[in-house]
Order: structure tokens, then sequence, then C-alpha cells
């Protein structure tokens, strides 16, 4: 499983190097065989590159695009590293792999993960390449972070190459109890590989005793703590690899500096005079995974309408589902499943004109985003299980006037930090119902001693003291001094 060694005088010139599996822009080639570039979507990006700019890092990924192959080269304040994915790998290791195996069994197999042999090889490979790329261009004893589940195997095989760097993996999405874990037939392999890290993040407490757990019953290492101990072996030294939760969150500052610019204030106002000034707009904003709890959502939502505690038009539901992973079969049936149920809702409760549900398959910009969080009165965030879910953080930092209120899951890892949000069991579908009509009815003052509370949280452990967090514990030691 290990990759061939890389000669140790051989190294790069980059003392902070953060690996992941796509780049924080979507890369091309032009017809003058030069890179173009634009900033790519999501929550990992938004999260480090702010930290990757000021640290004049490196940032090793997959381009975006298959059988494109690009040199190195600098865009947006990074040296970018991009790592060559053919067709078959995308298929093999991202759809496969990661997202076919990987991605339901960590979240507690919601759907069965499905097992393939030549996924794995794929997966296997693609990692090798990520820890070579990673290897050539990081400086002496560099600090490199490596994120999330498609990359599980990185650590253990950029410590082969590189035994004088600090590595640091991160994982974004929950791990499961090790009863689940076990069904993976390569569950030693994938332990293996994350203990190559000197230290392990994950966004809540459980998740990492999860892997402590995991741990102990399926490797041979002993832990104590938040500490594994990896024994001596031939030449290779005793080795601590620390597992602790690391909660990550947003640009608060941004969000909130979009919030109060007066074009934003006024596409809010608009939009609601577009969905016919409903008495409340709930909003649900999600990518279109089956994580999200989207179903259960609707069906809460479908059933007030039905009892006649919700009426149209004076409570409307925007949601916004943003595409994913569309090559998936799985994937495929809920984007059914979800336009199915949306249907038959404004079929029944919707009029002419006034829609139970604004439905909307596709991404929005930053501001746009925050002008459908100053519209709406209640958020509603009810993930079967998430490893944190930043669009709950954003909704939270977007609201300076102290206004709306949050419906928080308490699957959801910003549950353990947004207490004053209203927390609900999705699977609970009375219980859901419940707080979404006291969401509705709550009073002004209790809405803003909430929203107090939670910008309260969200401001001050934002993503630049995660980052802080993180890469202090990570560089802490003789010799060490922290990339923030």
């Amino acid at each position: 499983m290990l990759p061939d060694s890389i000669d140790p005088e051989a190294d790069g010139a980059y003392d902070f190097v953060v690996v992941a599996n796509r780049l924080p822009v979507d890369a091309d080639v032009a017809e003058d065989g030069s890179p173009t570039w634009k900033r790519a979507p999501g929550g990992l990006v938004t999260a480090l590159a702010p930290i990757m700019r000021a640290n004049d890092g490196a940032w090793v990924g997959w381009p975006g695009k298959p059988d494109v192959t690009l040199e190195p080269f600098d865009a947006d304040g990074m040296h970018l590293v991009p790592v060559d994915l053919s067709e078959q790998d995308v298929e093999l290791y991202y759809e496969g792999f990661s997202n076919g195996t990987l991605w339901p069994l960590l979240h507690d197999a919601v759907v069965d993960p499905v097992f393939h042999r030549a996924w794995w090889n794929a997966y296997v490979r693609v990692n090798r390449r990520f820890a070579k790329e990673a290897a050539k261009v990081a400086a002496k004893e560099a600090t490199v972070w490596i994120q999330d589940y498609q990359l599980l195997l990185v650590p253990t095989m950029l410590r082969a190459l590189r035994p004088d760097l600090r590595i640091g993996f991160f994982l974004h999405i929950p791990f499961p109890p090790p009863e689940i874990f076990a069904q993976l037939p390569w569950r030693k392999q994938i332990l293996d590989g994350l203990l190559g890290a000197d230290l392990i993040g994950t966004q809540r407490t459980s998740d990492a005793g999860n892997i402590q757990r995991s741990v102990r019953r399926l490797t041979e290492w002993t832990t104590r703590g938040q500490v594994v101990t990896i024994g001596s072996r031939w030449t290779r030294p005793e080795r601590h690899v620390r597992i602790a939760a690391f909660p990550i969150s947003i640009d608060t500052t941004g969000i909130t500096e979009v919030a109060q610019r007066p074009e934003v204030i006024e596409r809010a106002k608009e939009i609601r005079r577009d969905l016919g000034d409903p008495d409340t707009v709930l909003l649900g904003v999600d990518r279109l995974d089956y994580t999200k709890g989207i179903r259960h959502r609707l069906k809460a939502f479908g059933e007030l309408l039905h009892d006649g505690r919700l009426v149209v038009p004076e409570v409307t539901l925007v949601q916004v589902a943003s595409p994913s992973r569309e090559n998936v079969d799985s994937y495929k049936q809920l984007r059914d499943e979800v336009e199915v149920t949306v249907g038959r809702i404004n079929g029944d409760h919707g009029s002419l004109g006034r829609a139970a549900i604004h439905y909307m398959h596709h991404s929005y910009p930053l501001e746009e985003m925050v002008a459908l969080y100053l519209a709406a009165d209640v958020m509603l965030v009810t993930a079967l299980r998430d490893g944190m879910n930043l669009v709950a953080k954003e909704y939270v930092a977007a609201r300076v006037d102290l206004d709306g209120v949050l419906v928080l899951s308490e699957f959801a890892g910003a549950a353990d930090e947004l207490a004053q949000a209203l927390i609900i069991n999705p699977h609970d579908i009375d219980g859901m119902k419940r707080a979404i009509t006291e969401a509705i009815d709550m009073r002004p003052k209790e809405r803003r001693r909430r929203m107090r509370s939670l910008r309260r949280r969200v401001v001050d452990n934002d993503v630049q003291q995660w980052a802080k967090n993180f890469l202090g514990t990570l560089n802490a030691g003789p010799s060490r001094t922290s990339h923030v």
C-alpha cells in the first residue's frame, strides 16, 4: 500500500501544505496552454482559502475535471499543485469508494454502503498519487494538513515518504461507532492510514471517541485518553497520535459584512415580495444529499399544511437543493423523490401564483444566499447525520438584525455549539412539526435573546479560531511554530 520513497534531499519550498481532494479553484487549460481558473464553491474552500493566502502556502488537489493535465501554478494568492485524475479514477475512487462506500458508511450507514474491490484498489492508487505530490512540495520539517475522507490513506503514505514532516488530518464528516465501521472489509488499512498523522481532528467529541474505540477493537495499537501509541518496529521509533475534536466554523466577519450591504438588504426585501409577502418564510439550504433530511422536512411541512396548522399563502417554504454527485444512482433517486414530493404538496396546497414550496435545484453566489438568510424567518436544518453543517452557522452570522429562528437537528455537529436553536430529532416528525410551529409563533423578544446568544458563539469561534486551535495543537513542541 505504501508509495515509493522520495529522495530526502529533494525537499520542496513550502512550509505549510494543504492536501485535499479538490483544489480551491476550478481549473482548466486555455487554448494557449496556460491555466484558467475560477474560485470553487464549498465549505472547505471557504474555510481554508484565507489561511492559505495569509501563509503563502501550497495546496495539493484535483482541479475538478478528469483527464486535464496542469503544471503547478499560482492563483488567488496560493500555490496550487494539481493532481491529475482520469475519468476512470473519478468513477472508481471518487464516485465509487469515496461516495459509494465511505460516505454512507461514515454517516452511520444511512443508506447501505457498497463494497467493491476495484473501488478500493483505485482509492489506494489515487491516495498514493496525492501523497507523492505532497512529499515533493513540502519543505523540510513542514506542516502538512490533510483534509477529509477521500484521503484517509495519505497520512501513513506521506509519513513513509517524508518522516520529517508534521502531519495533521481533519475529518469533516462523522465517524461511526466501531460496530458500523467494522463492516468495511479494509477497516484496518483505513485506520492504519489515518494513524500516520500526528494529530487527527474531528467535528465532535463523539466522532473522536468512535475512532479511538475502532482503533482499540480493530488494531493492535493501545490508546490512553486521546492518545494512540504506535509502537516501535525495526528502525521506526515509537510515536503518539492525538485524536480530538476541533469543530469547524465559517468566515463570520465576511458573511456579516455581506449581510450589512444595502443592496443585499434590499434584495432580501425583494425576495419576500417575489414570494407574495407571506407572513412567514421557512428556508432550507442543502446539498441534495440523503444525509440532509430533506424528505423528512418536506413530510413535516406537508403534514402541517394538511392538518391546517399552517396555511398557504401566509406561510411558504423555500428549499434550495444544490446539485450533488449526480452520476451516483442513490442521488438520482433522491432527486426524483424530492421533486415528486414537492409537486404533490404544491398540487394539494398551492394556488395560482402562490406555491407552498419554492424549490430550486441549483447553487447561488454568497450574496444571494445571505439575502435568502435575511429574508427567512425560520431556518430548517434537519440533517439525519452531519459532521457540522455550516449553513446553520452562516444563517446565524447573517442575522445581524438579531431576528430569525434556527431549527436544528441534534445529529448535526453544530448542535453541540448552537444550544439556543430549537433542537430536534428529524426522525420524530411530530416533534419537528411542534418545533416549526414554535419557531413561527415565537415572540420577538425571545427570538432576539436566542439569536444574540447564537451569534456570540459563532463570532467567538470563527474559522480563523478553528485553524489556530488545530494548527497550534499540531505544531506544539520544540522548534514548532503555528502556521496561522
